[in-house]
C-alpha cells in the first residue's frame, strides 16, 4: 500500500506518466489501460505491478479493481487546434464518454465511495471546439456524476482556470503549461480535477503548489537522482544535470523562478492571472506533438531554440525552448559548427527528458524467453490494436511476437509515444495535490 493509502487507474494510460506521477507522489498505481503496444511494453517493464486491461471500450466499471483516483487524457487529436476539428463528436475524443462511463460505474457498484477524485488532462483547444460546447459538454458529464440535475451555464469564452462547487462536490481547471513546471518544453495542456465527495478540487489545482511538497526544483532533483540510480549511459554523450536542469555537452540553461501570487473570481470562473507563473531564462523547447512538421532547433552553448529553419538565426530569433514534440515525425535540431548550421535529430532521450522522464524509462525492453501466459497476454495486445486501428487484415503469428518480444524497441515507436505523452512534473503536482488534501482532511476528522 502507498504512503498515502489512495490507489490509481490510468486510463488511455500511454508513457505511463500518471502511475510514475502518482508513485512520486505517494499514490499506488493499480490498473492502467491502453491499446498502443509499445507503451505497454514500457509501462509492463517499469511498473510489472500494474494490470492492464486494454480496450476502454470493453472494461467495466464495477468489476475492475476499485481505486480513489482514475486519470484520463483521453485522445485530443479532435479537439486539438492543429485537427480537425471535430470535437466530442470525433471518432476519437468521444472516447471521454467510455471513461465517464467507467466512473459511473465504479461509483455505482460502491456505493459512490469510489472513485473519490478524477483528473482529466486535454489540449487547450478543447476550450473553443465547436464554440464552446465541447467544453460545456465535458464540465456537465462530469457534474453529473455526482449530480444529475447539473446543468453548467453556457460560455462564449472558456477562462483558462475556473472552479464549480457543488453541495458536497467540485470541480475545478488550469491551463498548465509545462515550461513553467521544470522541464525545457512549451507544452500547454487542460488539468481538470473533479472532487465527488468535498470541495478540495480547487485546493488541489490553486493552493496546493509547495504546500503539498512539491516544487519545479525538487522535481528536477528527482531526475538527476533516477537518472544516477540507473548508472544509464547517455545515448548522445550529453550528460543531464537534474539539480539545475540543464543538458551538459550541449548544456542547457537553467529555469529562473519568479512566482506571482494574484488571483480572482468571477461567478463559477476562478482567472488564473500570473498565479504560479515561473519566468523563463530562455531554455524551452515548444511542445512535442502527435502530428507532422516538427520545426528545428539551433543548439548551442546555451541550449534549445525555436527557429524554423537555420536562416532563422539571422535574423535575430533568440528564444531558447524547443519545438513541439509530435508522434509520427522524427524531431530534429540545428547544432552549430561555426560558422555554419547543421541539422540533427532530437533523440528519444532528448525527447524523454522533455516530458520530465527518466532516460532510462524505454531501455531494456526486450524479453528473451517469454512465458506461454505472456505470449498469450501480448496475443491479445496486438489483436486489440489490429482491430482497433486496422493496423493488418490478419492477426500477428507467435513467430512475429516472439521476435517483436526479444527486441520491441523502435526510434520511431519512442518519438511517437513521448508525443502523444504527458508531461510528468505536471501530473507530478496534480496528483501531490491530492495526497496534500486528503492527508489535511484526514488531520482535521482525527482532530
Amino acid at each position: 500500500m502507498s504512503e498515502s493509502g489512495l490507489t490509481l487507474g490510468s486510463l488511455f494510460d500511454g508513457s505511463g506518466g500518471f502511475p510514475l506521477g502518482g508513485l512520486l507522489s505517494g499514490i499506488q498505481p493499480v490498473w492502467a489501460s491502453e491499446v498502443e503496444p509499445f507503451p505497454i511494453r514500457v509501462t509492463t517493464k517499469r511498473l510489472p505491478f500494474m494490470k492492464h486491461y486494454g480496450d476502454v471500450s470493453k472494461m467495466k466499471g464495477g468489476e475492475v479493481e476499485p481505486v480513489d483516483v482514475i486519470t484520463f487524457g483521453s485522445p485530443c487529436q479532435d479537439m486539438s487546434v492543429a485537427g480537425k476539428r471535430a470535437g466530442l463528436d470525433g471518432s476519437r475524443s468521444n472516447l471521454f464518454y467510455e471513461a465517464v462511463r467507467i466512473v459511473k460505474e465504479m461509483r455505482c457498484a460502491t456505493d459512490g465511495k469510489y472513485p473519490r477524485w478524477i483528473c482529466w488532462e486535454n489540449v487547450p483547444g478543447a476550450f473553443s471546439s465547436n464554440k464552446g460546447e465541447d467544453f460545456k459538454a465535458v464540465l456537465d458529464s462530469i457534474c453529473k456524476i455526482k449530480d444529475e440535475t447539473c446543468d453548467v451555464p453556457e460560455c462564449e469564452k472558456w477562462e483558462p482556470a475556473g472552479e464549480i462547487l457543488g453541495d458536497d462536490f467540485s470541480v475545478a481547471w488550469r491551463v498548465l503549461d509545462a515550461q513553467f513546471w521544470g522541464v525545457p518544453q512549451r507544452r500547454k495542456r487542460i488539468f481538470l480535477v473533479a472532487d465527488f465527495a468535498g470541495r478540495s478540487a480547487g485546493q488541489i489545482l490553486f493552493e496546493s503548489e509547495g504546500l503539498s511538497g512539491y516544487s519545479a526544483e525538487g522535481f528536477r532533483a528527482w531526475q538527476g537522482t533516477a537518472c544516477c540510480a540507473e548508472n544509464c549511459a547517455d545515448k548522445t554523450g550529453v550528460g543531464y544535470d537534474g539539480y539545475n536542469g540543464s543538458l551538459t555537452g550541449d548544456k542547457a540553461a537553467t529555469l529562473g523562478v519568479n512566482c506571482g501570487t494574484s488571483t480572482g473570481r468571477n461567478g463559477v470562473v476562478l482567472n488564473d492571472q500570473g498565479r504560479n507563473r515561473m519566468d523563463i531564462t530562455n531554455d524551452m523547447t515548444s511542445t512535442l506533438r502527435a502530428e507532422a512538421h516538427h520545426p528545428p532547433c539551433v543548439m548551442e552553448s546555451a541550449g534549445f531554440c525555436t527557429e524554423h529553419s537555420a536562416k532563422a538565426r539571422s535574423i535575430g530569433y533568440e528564444e531558447e525552448m524547443s519545438p513541439t514534440l509530435r508522434a509520427g515525425v522524427v524531431p530534429v535540431a540545428v547544432a552549430k559548427a561555426e560558422p555554419e548550421y547543421t541539422v540533427r535529430r532530437l533523440t528519444p532521450t532528448e525527447c524523454a527528458r522533455l516530458q520530465g522522464f527518466p532516460d532510462w524509462w524505454c531501455a531494456d525492453l526486450g524479453t528473451a524467453a517469454p512465458t506461454y501466459g505472456e505470449i498469450a497476454f501480448w496475443t491479445d495486445v496486438f489483436e486489440t490494436h489490429r482491430l482497433i486501428c486496422g493496423t493488418s487484415s490478419k492477426p500477428k503469428s507467435r513467430k512475429q511476437i516472439l521476435a517483436w518480444l526479444k527486441n520491441p524497441y523502435s526510434d520511431a515507436a519512442e518519438y511517437k509515444m513521448w508525443g502523444n505523452g504527458i508531461a510528468l512534473p505536471c501530473v507530478y503536482f496534480l496528483l501531490s495535490g491530492i495526497v496534500w488534501s486528503a492527508r489535511n482532511e484526514s488531520i482535521k476528522t482525527s482532530g
